[in-house]
């Protein structure tokens, strides 16, 4: 008997050690000391997860030196810290190429796929065939309407019909009666569709011009003369940040009066916001499509989770004015907006 209390004795203790550890967890000052505990780890370089150690690949359509997927790669990178992933990324602005690349990290068997779909119909088949061996796909920043179609599990990004929708609506509440509209990557349906956007709901007049975005003196060149030619137009629209400084020279050149407004978020356009000689971005918020693309892979390999059940996760649009850029330019100049 005496034996019997002492191991009751022994039980009891480990029971009541058992449950104030867990209570401690539950607790306000448990579960803050925890999550301080967990963003310690992240920004010191450290996983917040024990989770293996899988291999994420992402591979885009982007340009050399192009800024806005610079910070699409900072948001994939710093999630990829907190969720123990080795993240790699490759890009090439050839639709073929980026397919080769896709291609490449199946070959290797990497455990989880980010793509974005700017020229969809030469992604397409190595999508299904990521799908097929088994990989699941995210596709990222453009491709919406055919990412479900090509076997991934979500898209993340803007819708960019609504974007150039929200474009159209604020040059119209600005007043404006002529917008040109610059394409720098001829095929990219995503930059089609900004514009079209725009075209619906713009109560003025819109034009297109086609430019080389990997020629910026072409660019600015061609803005120029179509300036020039045609003094009516009170607006330019750029489809990337890169462009907007681009577009204000030429403007200068040109001796225009007109708006230059643009697509997308970096350090120069939230400073030409704050200048005045940008009127306003449309933001997408890069950081959180890389973000949320790499912590959302990681989310399904460990728990099965789909966030949005499938349907698009939608990072914009957000209408940035000199209003509110003085508040984001301390996260532009660390590359995170």
């Amino acid at each position: 008997m005496a034996r019997v209390r002492r191991r009751g004795r022994v039980v009891g203790a480990v029971l009541a050690a058992v449950l104030g550890v867990s209570l401690a967890g539950c607790s306000s000052t448990g579960g803050k000391r925890a999550e301080e505990e967990r963003a310690a780890q992240t920004a010191g370089g450290k996983a917040a997860v024990h989770t293996p150690r899988w291999t994420f690949a992402m591979v885009t359509h982007s340009g050399d030196g192009d800024t806005f997927w610079d910070i699409v790669q900072n948001g994939a990178q710093q999630a990829a810290v907190k969720d123990n992933i080795n993240f790699v990324y490759a890009h090439d602005k050839e639709a073929q190429r980026q397919s080769q690349l896709v291609q490449s990290y199946i070959d290797q068997k990497v455990d989880g796929l980010i793509v974005s779909l700017a020229k969809p119909d030469a992604m397409k088949d190595v999508v299904l065939k990521a799908e097929k061996a088994g990989i699941p796909v995210i596709t990222v920043n453009s491709g919406a309407e055919e990412s479900k179609a090509f076997g991934a599990l979500t898209h993340i990004g803007q819708d960019e019909t609504v974007a150039g929708e929200a474009v159209g609506e604020e040059l119209t509440k600005r007043g404006k009666k002529k917008a040109l509209c610059v394409l720098h990557e001829q095929g990219n349906v995503g930059h089609e569709q900004r514009c079209d956007g725009a075209a619906k709901t713009f109560k003025g007049e819109m034009q297109k011009l086609y430019v080389d975005g990997t020629n910026m003196p072409d660019v600015q060149a061609s803005i120029e003369s179509k300036l020039q030619a045609d003094p009516d137009i009170d607006a330019v629209v750029t489809l990337g940040a890169p462009f907007a400084p681009t577009a204000v020279k030429a403007k200068e050149q040109a001796d225009s009066k007109a708006e230059i407004d643009t697509f997308d978020l970096n350090a120069q356009v939230a400073s030409g916001l704050e200048d005045g000689s940008l009127g306003f971005a449309v933001d997408q918020q890069p950081y959180l499509q890389g973000y949320q693309a790499v912590d959302l892979l990681w989310l399904y390999k460990y728990n099965a989770d789909m966030l949005g059940g499938g349907k698009p996760v939608l990072t914009g649009p957000q209408v940035i004015t000199k209003q509110n850029a003085a508040a984001l330019q301390e996260y532009t100049k660390r590359g995170t907006r």
